[in-house]
């Protein structure tokens, strides 16, 4: 017994370089043909051709030595040039007789050559409506079977049912690339393996792509001597898909130190993955022939198909179980509250959803756990290296760390397996707050099929030899907690990305409270705006209201003169600016103004200013424009001057057509003010000179002052009829 913290990671090289799909041989117990592939003449052969098929052989048409029917046979189906699809295994029709005994013959393509295998046909062949039958009981059985173990169970049974041997294993590869036994069947000849692992090196990563490629591998007899292919030419043939090609020198003695006389493997394939192996053990020689190595091709198939499905099931059950675990956490996402006061919540049903015994909150510097997890200084140090080291590993695409051995990434975690052996850290979008799972320490004694830490060093002592003793070996494992599934990962990520949703939720709804605040803030400005504005507009007016009686009765006493007159017109234009004024602090919005509105207004109460006989001469043509108040005020102002200068120059004081037009030319705002009247100069407003005045009236002065301030122009078509 030994006693670790982390299985150790074994030299492969030797293994891995071996060619074992190019052996050279093939095993002696059949007979191997290379044709050409369009010629169909023998280029190569393997095995004892001459004692036990014709002789010669080389050089001869397959017709000659295995009959028209078999030449037509392999012709018809071996004939593209490049077929779109790989040459299927051919199984040829009738059996080919030989000097003392008959033959089965399978074929497959390997480039421009045809390789043919002989094998000893069996004393009584079953029929296929006899295999098919046998084959559709048996996948009955597997469907019935409730769990992958029982499954197993009676995958073992079958095979061994099937082919006579004296141990079967059902031998499954672990995500370490180990192997493990999950069922068992055997006789008293030989040993138990039941729930032994064996390592990597057994199966190496080459032999282990043979057995996705070629399906199935029997030896009859570990004890054979190799049978070269001849000539010496074709001794790097690729016999992958060969079920005669000799094996590793290395793995028959390792057969043999596991005091096997004859064996054969079938591959366990789910959904292109080899899952495991069927490993057929027989204590004495044994052949199987090549119907029964079919039968057990297909039924692995089975199995294999038998055993994904209850994977598939098993992990939709536990995704299923997952999710509804984190859509039940998802309910406490109060959008009102915080991390702190959230994990606060469920921060022990955390620690317990995902398998774990413990969960931790960081947020910059701050470590918040629940349920068992390392303490005081142990745990100030785990979440640095997680926050500063083990960032650094989580990838943009997963944002996942995940280990089920922590002391090999954080040597720290040595001292505390029973606190944190297995982590689980995920980091929140937010790059200072993680999510951290632990798991404490599964301690696991572990039976192992001899001792997997020591190879036997060949006579040279420069290749690898299998172990020499298969005796149980048990191992303490320490330091390695449950792996995590992918279900509890993917359910990890699925809880990270709804936090995620909910803490943007939260910082949305914290953003739009602030934002209806400071509307709120804002619409009371404004109202208290308003509410000035109309106070400082409602104080204006009375003061307009004070100046202009105040002039009327200056005028009054002043009698009949140009004295009066001057304070006719003040009084006049006080009276225009406080309609302006009127008209647009009417309104309940004053910041943009429609001038369309606002001057069709203006119009019709300067109609009645006027007088009622003026109303039925003003016309106007607006167009909708907005505008600032400040600036439409303005324009009501110059507005209002023209029309009223109008109204006592154009026709001698009598009422007359005045026109106003407003619209758009060339991106500015156009405002017209037009008569039908006797033609003056808008300089000659006011001066008292007519048609020659020079404009230096108070009105002319303000029109101008006022446009000027608008950033405008003024212009006057001089001496033509009308203003």
């Amino acid at each position: 017994m030994t006693l670790i913290t982390d299985p150790p990671v074994l030299n492969l090289t030797e293994c891995d370089r071996e060619p074992i799909h190019r052996p050279g041989a093939i095993q002696p117990h059949g007979l191997l043909l290379v044709a050409d592939r369009l010629s169909l003449v023998v280029v190569a052969c393997a095995g004892e051709v001459e004692a036990r098929l014709t002789d010669p052989v080389l050089g001869r048409p397959v017709s000659e030595l295995l009959g028209i029917q078999a030449a037509h046979h392999l012709a018809r189906h071996f004939a593209d040039e490049a077929p779109t699809v790989p040459d299927p295994l051919v199984v040829l029709d009738g059996t080919i007789a030989g000097r003392s005994e008959t033959f089965v013959a399978v074929a497959h393509r390997k480039g421009e050559q045809i390789l043919i295998e002989l094998e000893p046909m069996d004393e009584d062949p079953r029929g296929a409506m006899q295999l098919l039958a046998e084959l559709e009981s048996l996948g009955r059985w597997f469907e019935a079977a409730p769990q992958i173990a029982s499954l197993c169970e009676r995958g073992a049974t079958a095979f061994g049912s099937i082919t006579g041997f004296d141990r079967v294993l059902i031998y499954r590869f672990l995500d370490d690339g180990t192997g493990r036994v999950v069922a068992e069947t055997r006789s008293d000849a030989l040993d138990s393996f039941l729930n032994h692992h064996f390592p990597a090196a057994d199966i190496p990563q080459q032999a282990r792509a043979l057995y996705l490629r070629s399906l199935a591998r029997a030896i009859p007899d570990v004890g054979y001597t190799p049978a070269p292919i001849r000539p010496e030419s074709f001794a790097g043939l690729d016999l992958s898909d060969t079920g005669l090609r000799s094996v590793s020198p290395v793995h028959l003695q390792y057969m043999r130190h596991m005091e096997v006389g004859a064996s054969a493997s079938f591959s366990i394939v789910c959904e292109d993955r080899l899952w495991g192996l069927v490993a057929c053990h027989h204590a004495i020689p044994r052949r199987l022939s090549r119907e029964t190595v079919l039968r057990g091709v297909a039924l692995a198939g089975v199995l294999g198909r038998q055993i994904r499905a209850r994977e598939q099931s098993g992990a939709y059950d536990e995704r299923l179980r997952l999710r509804e675990a984190v859509e039940e956490l998802a309910t406490h996402f109060d959008t009102d509250k915080s991390s702190a006061a959230l994990f606060g919540g469920i921060g022990d049903i955390l620690a317990l959803t995902f398998g774990a015994h413990g969960f931790i909150h960081v947020m910059g510097d701050d470590a918040t756990a629940w349920g068992i997890t390392p303490t005081g200084a142990d745990l100030e140090g785990l979440v640095a290296w997680a926050r500063d080291s083990a960032i650094a590993s989580l990838t943009a695409q997963t944002q996942v760390l995940q280990t089920q051995c922590l002391s090999a990434l954080y040597a720290p975690a040595l001292a505390w397996p029973d606190r944190a052996s297995g982590l689980l850290c995920l980091r929140m979008p937010n790059p200072h707050e993680l999510l951290i799972w632990t798991r404490v320490e599964q301690r696991e004694e572990i039976a192992w099929a001899g001792n997997p830490h020591t190879a036997d060093k060949s006579d040279d002592d420069r290749s690898l030899t299998p172990r020499a003793s298969f005796a149980t070996w048990v191992e303490s494992v320490r330091g390695r907690s449950a792996a995590w599934t992918q279900e509890e990962v993917d359910a990890a990520r699925h809880f990270q990305r709804l936090l995620a949703k909910a803490q943007d939720d939260r910082a949305a709804a914290r953003l739009n409270r602030e934002l209806q605040r400071t509307l709120g803030e804002r619409d009371a400005l404004l109202r208290q705006k308003d509410l000035l504005m109309r106070e400082i507009d409602h104080r204006m007016l009375n003061s307009l209201q004070l100046v202009g009686s105040y002039l009327a009765l200056q005028a009054r006493e002043a009698g009949p003169g140009s004295v009066s007159d001057h304070l006719v017109q003040a009084q006049a234009r006080l009276a225009a600016i406080g309609l302006v004024h009127r008209q647009l602090f009417r309104r309940e919005q004053t910041d943009t103004v429609d001038l369309r509105v606002y001057l069709g207004e203006l119009m019709r109460d300067l109609g009645q200013a006027l007088g009622g006989e003026w109303a039925p001469h003003l016309r106007s043509i607006l167009t909708p424009i907005l505008m600032t108040g400040d600036r439409a005020m303005h324009v009501g102002i110059v507005l209002v001057e023209l029309v009223i200068n109008a109204s006592k120059y154009a026709y001698g004081g009598a009422p007359g057509p005045i026109a106003v037009t407003l619209g758009r030319q060339g991106g500015q705002v156009r405002l017209t003010v037009a008569d039908q009247g006797v033609g003056r100069d808008i300089a000659g407003i006011e001066a008292g000179g007519g048609a020659t005045g020079k404009g230096t009236g108070f009105g002319s002065l303000m029109v101008r002052a006022t446009v000027a301030r608008l950033g405008g122009t003024l212009t006057d078509d001089a001496l033509r009829r009308g203003l």
